[in-house]
């Protein structure tokens, strides 16, 4: 910063003018370890500081397209007579702008795993993708109709042969176009014993996969979903929960109706992420899914879903890229303390994210 004294006033200039003569006439002097000198500037602006309030003004240069300007210190008190405000509001302005820039550049997707570009077959593939599971729903929702009243007579709370046309609907739609390997299928719990199933959610494609494993959890959906016509009428009669996620109210029915159905014999699954995750890295888990657990004495089941991402990105739900899904379903924990089951399964399925890349 550029600063000149004068009897009861002080000059600040920009650039070289005819002010240099001035400047030149005084030593450099030490603020707060660093060195301020003098040196000539452009367009003074005048201000009634004493000597000592003057050395409180510094003036650092900054380029912004090839012009310098002057910063001054927002700590010192700009209450004085004569004070400039356009000065003062001028860097103000300055600062703030400096900060939104931070924050913008925090805030970009560089850190975003690469997606494929997305071509004309990606969105060939999407469209036959939806088209085909259109078509299956149609029938297989008919036949879901049908068998309904037997369902609600005989199995009310499982509803395996609900669960077992959803089966059929997600493995013919997905097969021809994505191929799932699976890993540790032997640590799935028999079908008729409850437990608490998790994964970690990256793509509207999880839950297809995730149907291809043949147990008869429940899911957790947005009641908005429930409106679609067909699935959403499929997932009301397979016992899907509700959950209005901004209505706590709601959220506590879902987790009473949760463990309801834990101790007559069904079994549940969360995203306990929330969410999916929109640059592949694994978010915080919420705590409910755990808390159940802890409370009916069930077994939590992690699971790693791997590639979903990528194949259907998030927002980018009109496309389907090539590629191979894996699951990974890893050995129950079962405890009775909601804080380790959920580390410990969050641990799991960051394990298993990291040893893929």
């Amino acid at each position: 910063m550029e600063v000149t004294f004068q009897p009861s006033h002080a000059v600040l200039y920009h650039r070289q003018s005819r002010f240099a003569s001035t400047s030149s006439l005084l030593p450099p002097f030490t603020y707060k370890g660093l060195s301020i000198r003098c040196s000539p500037c452009r367009w003074p602006i005048w201000a009634n500081l004493s000597k000592s309030a003057c050395r409180s003004v510094l003036c650092i240069q900054r380029k912004h397209g090839g012009i310098s300007r002057c910063n001054i210190d927002a700590k010192e008190d700009f209450g004085r007579p004569n004070y400039d405000i356009r000065l003062h509001t001028h860097h103000r302005l300055s600062r703030y702008a400096v900060g939104r820039s931070g924050l913008t550049e925090a805030g970009t997707t560089s850190a975003d795993y690469p997606l494929p570009e997305v071509n004309t077959v990606s969105k060939f593939r999407g469209i036959g993708f939806y088209a085909i599971t259109a078509f299956n729903a149609i029938y297989l929702f008919v036949l879901m109709l049908v068998a309904h009243p037997f369902v609600l007579l005989l199995d009310q709370y499982k509803r395996k042969a609900h669960m077992f046309i959803a089966k059929v609907w997600a493995t013919v739609t997905v097969t021809p176009f994505v191929k799932i390997k699976f890993e540790g299928l032997e640590n799935l719990p028999p079908p008729d014993a409850p437990a608490v199933y998790v994964s970690n959610h990256q793509s509207f494609l999880d839950i297809y996969v995730l149907l291809t494993i043949g147990r008869p959890f429940k899911f957790i959906s947005k009641t908005s979903i429930f409106l679609y016509p067909i699935v959403g009428w499929a997932m009301f009669l397979m016992g899907v929960i509700p959950l209005k996620r901004m209505d706590s109210k709601s959220q506590l029915e879902c987790l009473k109706r949760c463990i309801d159905l834990i101790k007559k014999g069904a079994s549940v699954f969360f995203f306990p992420e929330g969410t999916r995750s929109k640059d592949g890295k694994l978010g915080s888990f919420k705590k409910g899914a755990f808390s159940i657990a802890a409370k009916t004495k069930v077994p939590v089941v992690p699971i790693t879903l791997i590639g979903t991402g990528k194949i259907m990105p998030p927002g980018r739900e009109a496309i389907l890229n090539t590629g191979s899904v894996k699951v990974v379903i890893h050995k129950p924990i079962q405890g009775n303390d909601t804080e380790v089951l959920c580390s410990e399964s969050r641990n799991i399925i960051a394990d298993a994210l990291n040893r893929q890349g």
